[in-house]
């Protein structure tokens, strides 16, 4: 018998979310462990501190999210997770793209600003490492964990004077998914696509603290309610077609060509000028922060599945007419 894939990660991880999600999609024998119970094996075998961290039957080592779906994938295409048509293809993975990077801004802020969601979320990492400990052991993983965190809040742009933007931000996301997501399981229709691995395991991850939780009940039933199916996503029907999709998913890529992929390149910029902090004019006001090194590969990455998707029917008029295009290139 094959053993079973290994995937180190954390329920507080969307990232990690993401990978098991896809898992449990192929139907592929694999243990789900909590990467605080089995520290020494993990730095034994991860390149980097990051969750999650997949073991293969042949002993491979793979972390990243996405690369590590893109070449799991690979191995095991069926049920794919691409649209047959390659402009929306494009847009799936521009889509994924979007919720790894701006989708975990968003998580980010709302996780560690308000008081009352550091406080929580510092309790559940800390409880996560030591299940059985005392309230007093715990309590001080907490604090340090709270201080640690919180000190980290500066990568994500996160700041008192960003903060109302982020906020901003937060509620156009519940406004364009919910009635997108009012007629369909899925982003691009009956089925799970690479877009809804990047963006639902960020949804997912807010509905665990207070305030990006009571704002999805009241205000975003449907968009909460993906983000849990996509827990154990399902193949429930094909993918849809543009002209299906057009009305409700351009304005999730027309905010992708507003804010994300403009923040993106901006940040691109600043660090092959060799910057410490750039400021990019968004809708709303200047973001400011500093440069972030896996932004700008991801970014790379992006904009090579353009130039390879490049001359699929009618997807540089969508790009092009959401703003996204000019980013791209």
């Amino acid at each position: 018998m094959t053993a079973p894939y290994r995937i180190f990660g954390s329920e507080m991880s969307p990232y990690s979310v993401k990978v098991r999600a896809w898992f449990r999609y192929k139907a592929l024998p694999h243990l789900w462990l909590q990467r605080a119970w089995h520290s020494d094996e993990f730095k034994a075998r991860a390149r980097l501190p990051l969750i999650p961290l997949v073991i293969t039957p042949d002993d491979r080592a793979l972390q990243d999210s996405t690369p590590l779906i893109e070449t799991l994938e690979a191995e095991s295409p069926e049920p794919s997770i691409h649209p047959e048509d390659p402009a929306l293809r494009f847009l799936s993975a521009l889509i994924e793209e979007y919720g790894d990077e701006w989708g975990n801004k968003l998580m980010f802020h709302n996780r560690w600003h308000a008081e009352v969601d550091r406080r929580g979320a510092a309790l559940g990492l800390a409880r996560a490492f030591d299940p059985d400990g005392a309230p007093e052991a715990v309590g001080a993983a907490a604090e340090k964990i709270y201080e640690r965190m919180v000190g980290r809040l500066h990568f994500t742009g996160s700041s008192p004077q960003t903060a109302p933007l982020i906020a901003r931000y937060f509620d156009d996301l519940l406004a364009i998914l919910e009635p997108h997501l009012a007629a369909r399981k899925y982003l691009f229709g009956g089925r799970p696509a690479f877009a809804d691995f990047g963006l639902a395991p960020q949804v997912y991850t807010m509905s665990q603290d207070p305030t990006s939780a009571s704002a999805l009940r009241v205000r975003a039933p449907n968009m909460l309610a993906w983000s849990f199916r996509m827990l154990e996503p399902r193949n429930d029907g094909p993918f849809e077609s543009w002209d299906s999709l057009s009305e409700t998913l351009t304005p999730l890529l027309a905010n992708a060509g507003a804010f994300f992929l403009p923040w993106s390149r901006a940040n691109s910029d600043a660090l092959e000028a060799g910057e410490d902090s750039f400021s990019v004019n968004l809708p709303g006001g200047a973001y400011v922060q500093g440069p972030q090194k896996y932004h700008a590969r991801s970014l790379i990455a992006l904009r090579q599945k353009h130039a390879a998707a490049k001359g699929a029917p009618g997807l540089d008029a969508i790009l092009a007419e959401t703003g996204c295009l000019r980013w791209l290139e």
